[in-house]
């Protein structure tokens, strides 16, 4: 199956800002895990346009609570920015307000931390009406205890890594005003979760899976692969944003495969917070894909922060099925067979080359038929409670009355289904 030849990234180039990279190095922490860190965090400055020159990196036994780093390290980065002509200081922590703005005072150039960064390049990403509004949310979320600092040097710029989106419309705001526009926000994601809610009503007759995983993986050119969707693919963190749902083609058109936004470490809170309904599409899923780069040096890791957020979002019961992609970057048959060890359950493929599909349309269709049946029920239609408790526990395909009875057709997981059956038979039984 060959897929079509993906969309070019619409965006415009980014001007190339020069910027400094920090870190710390805490007693538990080996530095190959920090230098890991640092490096994803140079990705996502190229990612949002910026040029890296220069990174930092302390060991202190804890945060310094007004700085992060030590007095030193400070003024060593304050000379070497200058040195250097960097116009932008990123944290790899997370900074609190009082923190960013002595860290400013002293080295006299913009602060950001990883959170902002995230959130500034979800600013340039957002395609669609529901994400440009929900990044939107999650910035006026962030920026709101920040509102003092950012205040001045704001106004002393026209863009910049840190201060698009929202920073260029909201100059003249103030906090009464941002909490106004966070409202009216909050109010149209209601609405368009609505309008989102019905489309999926319309997709119930199919097996859905959603892709979901690290940043970077490889989810959208295995959409691609699987659909022939023509989603946008670019060897960047965060190269897509708004979901895709397709229908599998070529053999796999039982299936609606969902692609969702990538997760990645210290992802912010308030984009958690935000994308919430953007995430129910993998939550109205009947099976979860974690896709996993393991050509990547820290997969285990990654998949450990999918893991952590598909908790927190509780969709951690769901039946998921790893896929160990890019097999075709690992170097070595002994690579594979450890990567095989961390979970001899996940299937090998190579999104790219379309290799281990055949095996992975098996397993998929195994737990398809493992994790969902098909259930008739026969109720009389004054039995609401039963009725809506079958509405919610699973995915109705259609009903009609039949002898004065209504019959509901319907799919649910083999746990859900149980509950269903005692329900429906003490009904039957009353």
């Amino acid at each position: 199956m060959t897929p079509p030849t993906p969309r070019k990234d619409p965006r415009p180039r980014l001007s190339r800002q020069r910027v400094i990279l920090a870190g710390i190095r805490l007693p538990r922490q080996v530095f190959s895990e920090v230098e890991e860190h640092l490096e994803e965090l140079r990705r996502l400055t190229e990612t949002a346009g910026g040029v890296v020159v220069g990174t930092f990196v302390q060991d202190r036994p804890r945060p310094d609570p007004a700085t992060v780093l030590g007095k030193g390290k400070v003024e060593e980065i304050g000379r070497s920015s200058e040195a250097l002509q960097a116009g932008l200081l990123i944290f790899d922590e997370d900074l609190s307000p009082a923190q960013a703005r002595n860290l400013e005072q002293s080295v006299g150039i913009p602060v950001l931390d990883r959170a902002g960064l995230i959130l500034d390049i979800f600013a340039v990403r957002a395609r669609s009406r529901e994400a440009k509004v929900q990044v939107e949310l999650a910035q006026l979320r962030y920026l709101l205890p920040r509102l003092t600092r950012r205040w001045t040097h704001l106004e002393r710029q026209a863009g910049g890594i840190g201060v698009r989106g929202v920073g260029e419309t909201q100059l003249e705001t103030d906090r009464r005003l941002v909490q106004q526009r966070i409202a009216r926000l909050v109010s149209q994601l209601g609405q368009i979760e609505r309008e989102r809610s019905q489309r999926r009503k319309r997709r119930k007759e199919k097996t859905q899976v959603a892709l979901v995983g690290y940043t970077n993986a490889g989810k959208s050119t295995l959409l691609n692969r699987l659909t022939g969707a023509g989603a946008f693919v670019e060897d960047r963190l965060f190269a897509t944003l708004d979901p895709l749902v397709r229908q599998g083609q070529e053999g796999w058109d039982r299936f609606l495969f969902i692609d969702t936004v990538g997760f990645i470490r210290k992802l912010p809170p308030q984009l958690v917070a935000s994308f919430r309904s953007t995430l129910e599409e993998a939550r109205e899923a009947d099976i979860l894909l974690h896709v996993v780069d393991v050509s990547h040096p820290g997969f285990e890791d990654q998949m450990k922060t999918t893991r952590l957020v598909l908790k927190e979002m509780k969709l951690d019961e769901k039946p998921i099925l790893k896929v160990f992609n890019k097999v075709d970057r690992i170097g070595s048959s002994q690579e594979k067979e450890q990567a095989s060890r961390t979970d001899p359950e996940a299937v090998f493929v190579s999104a790219a080359r379309g290799e281990g599909l055949e095996e992975l349309k098996r397993r998929l269709e195994a737990v398809a038929a493992d994790e969902t049946v098909v259930g008739l029920a026969a109720i009389s239609p004054s039995a609401g409670p039963v009725i809506a408790r079958i509405h919610a526990l699973s995915r109705v395909l259609g009903s009609r009355l039949v002898d004065g009875k209504l019959q509901i057709r319907y799919r649910a997981s083999r746990k859900d289904a149980a509950v269903l059956n005692r329900l429906i038979q003490k009904e039957g039984e009353a």
